[in-house]
């Protein structure tokens, strides 16, 4: 299919007469549009866009960074789901959760034998992703401390501590590394198995 674009002017083109492009391809410089981009081609597409235009800029300052560190941000920010279908649980249609939230919600819905909440994965920006956490703690250490503390007082909030920098506030020990028990930290019970006595 052939289609006419208009492009701004001084803005330079990366395609030629006669080039085949897919959707979601660039075609004139500058930077993407994130959104968009989530929508046309995937999240894959995303984090390695992302990654590239970061590289590049250390890069081009003669520094070095392990991909690793940026796929860090990177997970953040595909960190939540929108809520599209319920299901049985208490969500509401349109709520934005952590994915581990909804994860633990269907895990219960599926032992009761009722239907799990339906979601898909959204993009955010660092700023809305952090500010949109479970944990108050950590979203008030981050920006807008009062307007968040003043939210998780007036609604009841309860914070569960379930990540590395609400854990590190209060000085309680940090749930990773080889000395974290999953089990333990979420409180749930442990078998106690006592050896058989020797005949």
């Amino acid at each position: 299919m052939i289609k006419e674009m208009a492009i701004a002017r001084g803005v330079k083109l990366l395609v030629a007469d006669g080039d085949r492009v897919e959707k979601g391809d660039p075609l004139t410089s500058g930077p993407l549009d994130l959104a968009e981009l989530y929508k046309l081609k995937g999240q894959r597409a995303v984090e390695k866009y992302v990654i590239k235009e970061i590289q590049y800029v250390y890069s081009s300052q003669g520094q070095p960074l392990n991909d690793k560190h940026i796929e860090v941000i990177v997970r953040k920010m595909f960190s939540k789901v929108l809520i599209e279908d319920p299901g049985d649980t208490l969500f509401s249609p349109g709520e934005i959760l952590e994915k581990i939230v909804l994860a633990e919600e269907n895990e219960k819905m599926v032992k009761e034998k009722k239907q799990k909440a339906l979601a898909s994965t959204i993009l955010l920006g660092i700023t809305k992703s952090s500010l949109a956490t479970q944990s108050f703690l950590s979203a008030a250490s981050f920006q807008e401390t009062t307007r968040v503390l003043i939210d998780a007082a007036v609604t009841g909030k309860i914070d569960h501590l379930r990540g590395l920098k609400e854990n590190v506030i209060i000085g309680k020990l940090i749930p990773c590394g080889t000395g974290y028990d999953k089990e333990a930290y979420l409180g749930k019970p442990k078998a106690i198995v006592t050896p058989k006595s020797e005949e």
